[in-house]
């Protein structure tokens, strides 16, 4: 399952079933579970630790230090959960002491070519982000969330959960769960109805979901008394309690 020219530290803990390519290395502190596929050329260095059933293609980087000048070598880690793919010349890097020390990618990822997960960043289930998508450090991606190719997210920057961004979009604020933002820098453009209606919501929630989109953010009310409204309005809905949860704690402002 390992290639003889393929370079596995003392230390390095892989599952028997784990298959690694020609000239790729993995490091002294790296955990790798059941049925992942290294790929050729690939490096991947701890601490780290990815889960099973994982695709790692050719040049990809993970777990190396990370790009932040304030780095001084203090210990800190990788995550990568399960069934993730992870195609080429991806760079994954570790967390910072400063940032909590961890970065994260939670399961069923799909990350293309030559994406960019900075320090601290933790993105998380079903999220897909197309070829070249930037995030810099201690950005948040939630739950299925889509980042259109070559899409560039500002640090400290959140990606709500079932988000649409447009490709080459610049994101330096928060973009709400269940919209569709594009630009740059980027701009709402809506609801993501046709992902809502991929990931199976019915019709009467993507209807509740689109008119608080519209209180919020075309009612011409001030953020408190728009809350203030859906609270009122939609007491009942955990997707209306999720929108209003991510604004109220959104430290960068939202994208409008």
């Amino acid at each position: 399952m390992i290639h003889p020219t393929a370079i596995v530290e003392a230390g390095a803990k892989l599952h028997g079933s784990v298959e690694v390519g020609a000239y790729s290395i993995i490091g002294s502190d790296v955990e790798i579970g059941a049925d992942c596929s290294i790929a050729h050329h690939v490096v991947i260095e701890g601490p780290a630790k990815i889960g099973a059933g994982c695709r790692v293609f050719p040049f990809a980087s993970l777990g190396l230090e990370p790009q932040d000048k304030k780095y001084r070598g203090e210990r800190s880690c990788l995550e990568i959960g399960s069934n993730n793919v992870i195609r080429e010349y991806v760079t994954i890097n570790r967390g910072t002491e400063i940032g909590g020390g961890i970065t994260r990618l939670g399961d069923n990822g799909w990350i293309m070519a030559y994406c960019h997960i900075a320090h601290d960043c933790i993105v998380g289930n079903h999220v897909t982000m197309s070829n070249g998508v930037t995030l810099g450090g201690h950005v948040i991606v939630k739950d299925h969330a889509n980042l259109g190719g070559l899409t560039g997210v500002h640090q400290f920057c959140r990606i709500g959960e079932y988000s649409l961004t447009g490709g080459q979009s610049m994101i330096s604020q928060d973009v709400v769960p269940f919209a569709i933002a594009a630009g740059n820098r980027a701009k709402l453009a809506g609801i993501n109805y046709i992902g809502l209606d991929r990931q199976g919501f019915t019709a009467e929630e993507i209807d509740i979901i689109n008119q608080a989109y519209k209180i919020f953010f075309k009612s011409g009310l001030t953020r408190d008394d728009a809350l203030i409204r859906l609270k009122e309005e939609f007491p009942e809905s955990n997707h209306i309690r999720m929108f209003m949860d991510f604004i109220q704690t959104s430290e960068r402002g939202v994208c409008r």
